[in-house]
């Protein structure tokens, strides 16, 4: 298969990351090296920490396992989940530059319905680099697009619009479905290619999957925290999904935006539904309740960072959600190690100063 072209000088390349977690050799990236291999990688590693990942030769990366997270951390690494994907936050918290994609290593290069193959991580790029829209929706989606604008009757004070902190791409082929899902319909795959962007409105949560995801750390980064999930935990499969509304509730809050859409991958294999439904059991219960929770939230003048909101939101969720079960106390206080975590790795003058929405 014939690499496509690369740029002389690809965008953003000393100043963005790239974090994957993974249990095994990531063979993945010769796909990917196209569009990869100019940047810095972060690799988590996941279980085992005896157990030596491969890396292709010719990737400028680190790896951190999770003897290095206890050593970096101390007793905060508590807040960093174990045996579950949720560890790729760990990577957000130590990397020092300004944008983070993070991808799954089942996630191969997608192709358009021309068969090109689509550059996932130059998208994200875009998406990120172009203001957002969340207080008007646009009906030609994006209207920072190439070939498109604002449409007639959208407000011109409104047209300048506001930075963007999440660019959440899609996938074809094995969709991110939840395992009742998967279940009645294990053969379903998505073919349907859909050439849109477009921003989450103010006010609308939505279900954030963190196998295709880019954003901006100083604008959003000590939101993104991942959760407590898996080993010890009563619930899995929920750390993106907590992420994203956590992230979206301190977004409004702050004035930035979230964009959906492009770029497709490829998502190569679907995950078993059972061992799926036993992690998300206690979730596809609570979440009912959960999602009420994040629609209601209101955080005070005074929340101007993304370390405030993110303090404040642990405190109403022990109050409200501890009531549901005590896994949520525990999770408030994880919340509160994991931004203790992060100013210590991030000292003040980086993330807190720029997370007020200015470009």
């Amino acid at each position: 298969m014939a690499a496509p072209p690369s740029t002389a000088t690809p965008l953003l390349k000393d100043e963005l990351d790239i974090v994957i977690p993974t249990i095994r050799n990531l063979d993945f990236l010769e796909m990917w090296r196209p569009f990869f291999q100019p940047y810095h990688l972060i690799i988590v590693q996941d279980g085992d920490p005896s157990k030596t990942i491969k890396v292709p030769d010719g990737f400028d990366y680190e790896l951190y396992n999770r003897n290095d997270i206890n050593k970096i951390l101390g007793p905060k690494a508590s807040c960093i989940s174990f045996k579950d994907s949720a560890c790729r936050c760990f990577g957000y918290m130590v990397s020092k530059k300004k944008y983070i994609f993070t991808i799954d290593d089942d996630c191969f290069v997608a192709k358009d319905p021309s068969g090109k193959q689509i550059n996932a991580l130059e998208q994200h790029i875009k998406n990120l680099l172009s203001p957002s829209t969340p207080f008007f929706f646009n009906t030609l989606y994006d209207p920072f697009r190439e070939g498109a604008d604002f449409v007639r009757g959208y407000p011109f004070s409104l047209r300048e619009g506001v930075p963007t902190a999440v660019s959440h791409g899609l996938w074809l082929n094995i969709p991110d479905y939840d395992a009742p899902t998967q279940l009645v319909k294990p053969l379903e795959r998505n073919t349907r290619f859909v050439d849109a962007v477009m921003t989450i409105p103010k006010g609308t949560l939505f279900p954030m999957c963190g196998m295709n995801l880019a954003f901006d750390r100083d604008l959003i980064g000590p939101a993104m925290y991942f959760g407590l999930m898996g080993d010890g935990q009563p619930i899995g499969r929920y750390d993106d999904m907590w992420a994203g509304w956590c992230v979206k509730v301190t977004c409004d809050h702050l004035g930035l935006g979230v964009k959906t859409g492009l770029p497709y991958i490829w998502h190569s294999k679907a995950s078993n539904p059972f061992v799926n439904l036993k992690k998300e059991y206690n979730g596809i219960f609570w979440q009912e309740e959960i999602i009420p929770f994040f629609q209601s939230v209101s955080l005070p003048k005074d929340c101007t960072t993304v370390q405030k909101c993110y303090i404040e939101l642990a405190k109403l969720v022990k109050e409200k959600l501890g009531k549901i079960d005590p896994y949520f106390v525990k999770l408030a206080d994880a919340m509160v190690t994991w931004i203790e975590a992060w100013d210590d790795l991030n000292p003040a003058g980086g993330s807190a100063k720029r997370a007020n929405g200015t470009a």
